[in-house]
């Protein structure tokens, strides 16, 4: 497929995916390589998240660049995952310079997926590594792949209205910048498109929860980048842009039983309009959110 015909996130040049799939356990690792340098920023609006290197992503910290992202499912278990990448990422040389050798920086994020296959089998290094290893340029697949193997969505309305989530992808341009996003959506709420188009037959205003939802069991994931230029702080408004079309597509979004969580990542140097590019952003959250539930 020629790169004009890529509208996942590795159109972003130099990012390359891969993902790990347990299809009978229900379960999976998904990997986001990015090319260096870069600079990488974070946010949680769900009030459950796992997460790893998560600290380091915040305004003020010192470093930067992170090499890898890895999003994986086995709740807190698969963050063991992210091993596998630093030991990929240290054979290779890459990671943050130290004076005894570089550290590799991989910002890590975990959904709940145990109740859904075969809880016993979680994501480990080997895993994190077999994604690693695959990891390519081409779009990327979707669906119940990856970290997306046993996510579930429209969990708020009760189990008989529990539909399959996923990995979904989408690119755009902004002005000559390219602008993509990747998203695990293990949602508790609804999917539905940008205008507001029911994607899991839920009504366009949720009602009290059906049951009393478990906390940590629903979280969606979130790889937002651009090869337009960015400081941590200008990253932290297109979050911001990010999260908004988490809510308009996730219905009930950010809630207290999930871990919503964004990631965001400059990885070049083409000048535009942050504006505009925040605008990008909306919609390729937005669109990738859709594609997980409706492609594969």
């Amino acid at each position: 497929m020629s790169a004009a015909a890529n509208t996942t996130l590795t159109a972003v040049p130099g990012i390359r995916v891969g993902h790990w799939t347990d299809e009978r356990a229900a379960t999976g690792v998904t990997v986001v390589d990015l090319p260096e340098p870069n600079v990488a920023a974070a946010e949680v609006r769900g009030a459950a998240p796992g997460t790893r290197e998560f600290a380091l992503l915040q305004p003020g910290m010192t470093v930067q660049s992170v090499q890898s992202i890895v999003l994986a499912g086995g709740s807190a278990f698969g963050l063991a995952a992210a091993d596998g990448v630093v030991e990929r990422l240290t054979q290779a040389g890459r990671g943050y310079p130290t004076s005894a050798g570089v550290v590799p920086i991989v910002p890590s994020a975990i959904l709940y997926d145990l109740a859904v296959g075969d809880g016993s089998v979680r994501p480990g290094a080997d895993h994190g590594a077999a994604a690693f290893d695959i990891a390519s340029i081409e779009p990327v697949e979707m669906g119940r792949v990856g970290a997306g193997t046993g996510a579930t969505v429209a969990k708020w309305r009760g189990t008989d209205a529990v539909r399959p989530g996923g990995v979904g992808s989408f690119a755009t341009r902004c002005g000559d910048a390219t602008v993509g996003a990747l998203a695990v959506v293990n949602a508790l709420g609804d999917v539905f498109t940008l205008e507001g188009e029911p994607l899991t037959g839920g009504d366009t205003v949720p009602g009290p929860p059906a049951r009393p939802p478990h906390a940590g069991e629903q979280t969606t994931l979130v790889v937002v980048a651009t090869d337009a230029a960015a400081t941590r702080t200008e990253l932290g408004r297109l979050i911001v842009r990010a999260h908004d079309a988490l809510g308009t597509t996730l219905r009930p979004a950010h809630t207290r039983y999930d871990g919503d969580i964004v990631f965001a990542v400059s990885c070049g140097d083409v000048h535009t309009d942050l504006d505009a590019l925040g605008e990008a952003v909306f919609e390729t959250v937005g669109r990738a959110v859709q594609r997980a539930v409706s492609v594969g």
